[in-house]
């Protein structure tokens, strides 16, 4: 079977970055008052500065197939050009439109003179993930020579105030409390926006490093867990998610049906004891040796999760020291499916990596509480 071989790494972020008090500005007040929960999840997550598809107006500037295009054209050059692509996967967790797959608003978008195969992952914070493993494997088995694959977010769109205008009407009307639940404004203070692309190719970079990908592992505890971060539906009180195709017309805009929600409460509790459970079962599928994994990128939805992983980590005698740990979400955010991606790029491009070294992925996401490990080694 063919190796596979990360040869370069784009991505495209939108607009200017935006700080922790513009924040609010790009996103809207919701019924013309600031969010009474904005200040305790900001130093919560220790976010500085995002990007969001907005203008200074609260205006989208790109859909995602757009902020994709972007990012997937960056991998071009007079060596390997739209036309050379064999296979074209991507991941999101908010497209722009429930059907056609994203994927393929992405290949329309993109336009060129072929045809080729193309896959879509559906997901949260895995799709992008999810997309890079159907990738890997198609050049694995030999099906392709190569492929693109690339995780994007318009999350800034999506957590507009404009989007909840009728739920707080509808709550006015009930004379209830016009604020929104906090398992919907926890995330808008939280997600970010932006794209990055890969190229991937069954022999690698001649001239410069490559990353060859050893394995990638997902596995999903949802036979445990109840859902924990969602769209398109609502929670009742037993957790049971009843999806939007259930509700009436006026369900759906009383309960702003399509927000992203999350249980925050649920994440805390689960997120990161499952995460190391399944680590365990990975170092012993592949006789990992922890100490001799020299960087690791762990997608961090928060800063609060940092030390709660590391210490977990280390309770079950699998210590990362905090100097092999790489992440850049206090700058750039948490872009939900490309975050993997996002650190990846800038570790590839940025950081000076020697071959022989070795890096270690980590993507928890909660939406149902799955788990993706990627395992990399420069060549």
């Amino acid at each position: 079977m063919n190796e596979v071989y990360i040869n370069k790494i784009s991505k495209f972020l939108p607009n200017k970055p935006v700080s922790n008090d513009e924040m609010e500005e790009r996103l809207g007040l919701i019924d013309g008052n600031e969010s009474i929960n904005r200040g305790l999840i900001l130093r919560s997550n220790q976010i500085k500065t995002r990007h969001y598809a907005l203008d200074e107006n609260g205006q989208p500037t790109h859909t995602n197939m757009q902020l994709a295009a972007l990012a997937v054209k960056k991998l071009f050059d007079d060596t390997f050009t739209l036309n050379d692509v064999e296979l074209l996967t991507a991941g999101t967790s908010s497209p722009d439109a429930i059907q056609p797959s994203h994927a393929l608003m992405l290949h329309g978008e993109l336009g060129g003179e072929n045809n080729m195969e193309v896959m879509s992952a559906h997901g949260t914070c895995n799709a992008a993930i999810l997309s890079l493993k159907y990738a890997y494997m198609s050049i694995k088995s030999e099906q392709t020579a190569n492929a693109v694959c690339v995780g994007s977010e318009t999350f800034g769109p999506w957590m507009h105030a404009r989007n909840f205008e009728a739920e707080i009407d509808k709550r006015k009307e009930l004379e209830k409390n016009p604020y929104i639940a906090f398992e919907k404004d926890f995330l808008r203070w939280m997600l970010s926006d932006g794209a990055s692309a890969l190229k991937l190719e069954d022999k690698p970079n001649e001239e410069s490093l490559s990353l060859r990908i050893d394995w990638i592992e997902v596995t999903s505890f949802a036979h445990e867990l109840e859902t924990c971060m969602y769209a398109g539906g609502e929670k009742d009180e037993a957790g049971t998610l009843k999806g939007w195709k259930e509700m009436s017309e006026q369900e759906r805009e009383e309960f702003s049906v399509f927000s992203l929600k999350q249980d925050a409460r649920l994440l805390q509790n689960n997120i990161v004891e499952r995460g190391g459970l399944f680590l365990q079962k990975v170092v012993k599928k592949h006789k990992l040796i922890i100490s001799e994994i020299d960087y690791f990128l762990p997608h961090l939805s928060s800063m609060f999760f940092k030390k709660k992983i590391y210490d977990q980590l280390k309770k079950l005698g699998m210590e990362i020291p905090y100097g092999k740990w790489f992440y850049n979400l206090p700058k750039v955010g948490n872009i939900g499916a490309a975050s993997a991606f996002f650190m990846m790029e800038e570790l590839f491009n940025t950081s000076g990596l020697k071959k022989g070294q070795k890096i270690l992925v980590m993507i928890p996401e909660s939406a149902r509480f799955s788990y993706s490990f990627v395992h990399l080694t420069v060549v």
